[in-house]
């Protein structure tokens, strides 16, 4: 669900009118690995900017690669950390966070962080974050929640998984376009944007 507050807004002339500012929880799918900066650039960049407003960061929990990247980006920027660890993988967790869960196993993992997110980023990764990403957008397929879903293209990372998708569509394996499942960016700023406007932000 999504927080709104209604601040105090000083329009000139005096007075004051009520604007309503909503803060997300917004569930990262992404690698753990230490990659180079053609892949942690543009996801410190997109860490910082949720961290600017306001928002939440859902994760895996790891203070390790990519997951320390955002994590770090998202906290020094003034946004909140919650993680979803595993059982397995506690030894790794990120300390000083707002909120970590640690799951029995990856089933468990996954169900929590699409239940705590109000929406979903899925940035670069391997095996792992394509599961918890085909989790997601099978659920949109089937009508099962209507969370707003980005994929961010960084480096042109999914090009090719983007063309299967539209193959897909175009060949009838989705019962609904592909539009209403996921939404691609190729910049940071472009996949917060269209979350903000999801959330009624713009």
């Amino acid at each position: 669900m999504f927080f709104p507050y209604v601040p105090r807004f000083f329009p000139p002339g005096g007075g004051f009118l009520p604007r309503t500012v909503v803060a997300m929880r917004i569930c990262v799918f992404l690698s753990a690995a230490d990659l180079d900066d053609r892949y942690t650039r543009p996801a410190r960049e997109f860490a910082e900017l949720l961290g600017k407003g306001g928002h939440t960061l859902v994760w895996g929990g790891s203070d390790a690669g990519l997951m320390k990247v955002v994590a770090d980006g998202v906290q020094e920027a003034g946004g909140r950390l919650c993680g979803v660890s595993v059982d397995f993988l506690s030894h790794k967790v990120r300390p000083g966070v707002d909120d970590m869960v640690i799951a029995k196993d990856l089933a468990e993992r996954k169900r929590l962080l699409l239940e705590k997110g109000d929406a979903v980023v899925i940035m670069v990764g391997g095996t792992g974050t394509l599961d918890e990403a085909t989790e997601i957008l099978e659920q949109k397929k089937h009508g099962h929640t209507d969370k707003p879903v980005v994929l961010l293209n960084t480096a042109g990372f999914y090009d090719g998984l983007k063309q299967q998708f539209h193959r897909m569509e175009a060949e009838g394996f989705l019962p609904r376009p592909l539009a209403e499942l996921v939404f691609f960016a190729e910049e940071p700023v472009g996949a917060l944007a269209y979350l903000e406007e999801s959330a009624g932000m713009k």
